[in-house]
């Protein structure tokens, strides 16, 4: 199996749920608090194509920056991706990535089938 990455926020529930189930999988997944280290812009594209979403799709809408920065109805993907890396709070959790397969642990099970 190739390394599992999880991109994790330790204060959100759904995110810590998701490493318990990747744990008692035996899966010890590298670990991104993409708070604190959030991906460039690079990262954050690659993401986005194992995820087959747009930088919209990915996007936490009801978050305050969202109202904020005015991103309703912006299809710049660039833009977007600015506006995640710049406030990563905007990046929908937990990420699970799997080689080339990666999946939002919303419910947490949803990322067992990039693992087989």
């Amino acid at each position: 199996m190739s390394q599992v990455t999880i991109y994790h926020n330790p204060r959100c529930s759904k995110s810590r749920q998701t490493l318990e189930l990747l744990q008692q999988n035996n899966i010890e997944p590298e670990i991104v608090e993409y708070l604190k280290t959030p991906p460039n812009a690079a990262e954050l594209q690659d993401i986005l194509a194992k995820l087959n979403l747009s930088a919209d799709q990915l996007m936490r809408k009801k978050e305050t920056v969202y109202k904020e920065l005015g991103l309703a109805g912006i299809n710049d993907e660039d833009e977007l991706v600015t506006a995640m890396i710049n406030n990563p709070k905007l990046i929908e959790r937990p990420i699970v990535i799997s080689g080339d397969k990666a999946a939002i642990g919303r419910p947490p099970e949803a990322v067992l089938d990039i693992l087989s």
